[in-house]
């Protein structure tokens, strides 16, 4: 099973998906953590050229950069181990490169899709979670050096979101938390989501 985790810039997907990983731990269910871009050898240099805020580069090399590393990441990783069995959390995935590239930057949803559909051979989660939060707490969040996309404008961030909105409405089965409250009120929403989907991997209650 493969659950992409989306949200923009300080919506706590990282923590949560942290939070949530080491609760299954707790209870034996194995899993694996990936994160995008990144992931592989070929997708860490990628991320370090596509987030490197002293490296201006256009929205179509962007967003080529992005689904380079996808191309590698879904074949080197996340296929084998959905070949396996196993349970694979990804911070980020095809949604984000909807709604950052395909929208906020303008490129075209439509156009975005078929190469992303190029880019994983199709592969598409089983679920995606949405962590909803205003883009500007979320920027309000944010610590240490920001990244490339983390300096873009207020405007952009908006566009972000609101592209997000957009797609969770438009994509059947999406489930949408907001994030702005409590962090172990959200965790806990995050769980009971998950286990009303799929019990068999997040037991209810647990």
């Amino acid at each position: 099973m493969f659950i992409a985790f989306e949200g923009g810039e300080g919506a706590g997907k990282s923590t949560h998906l942290r939070r949530l990983t080491e609760r299954l731990d707790d209870l034996g269910i194995a899993h694996l953590l990936v994160r995008e871009p990144g992931g592989t050898p070929a997708g860490e240099r990628i991320r370090e050229i596509v987030l490197d805020p002293r490296t201006p580069i256009f929205a179509e090399t962007e967003l080529l950069l992005y689904l380079a590393s996808r191309a590698e990441f879904v074949n080197r990783v996340v296929r084998p181990a959905l070949d396996r069995g196993e349970l694979v959390l990804a911070d980020r995935f095809e949604m984000s490169t909807y709604a950052y590239q395909g929208l906020a930057r303008g490129l075209g949803l439509e156009r975005v899709k078929d190469l992303n559909a190029f880019a994983t051979g199709g592969l598409k989660p089983d679920g995606t979670v949405l962590l909803a939060l205003d883009p500007d707490v979320g920027r309000g969040r944010q610590r240490g050096q920001a990244d490339r996309l983390e300096q873009e404008h207020a405007d952009f961030h908006r566009s972000v979101a609101e592209a997000y909105t957009a797609l969770a409405e438009s994509e059947p089965g999406v489930i949408t938390i907001r994030s702005d409250g409590p962090l172990d009120e959200v965790q806990e929403q995050l769980w009971s989501e998950l286990a009303a989907r799929w019990p068999g991997r997040f037991p209810p209650g647990a």
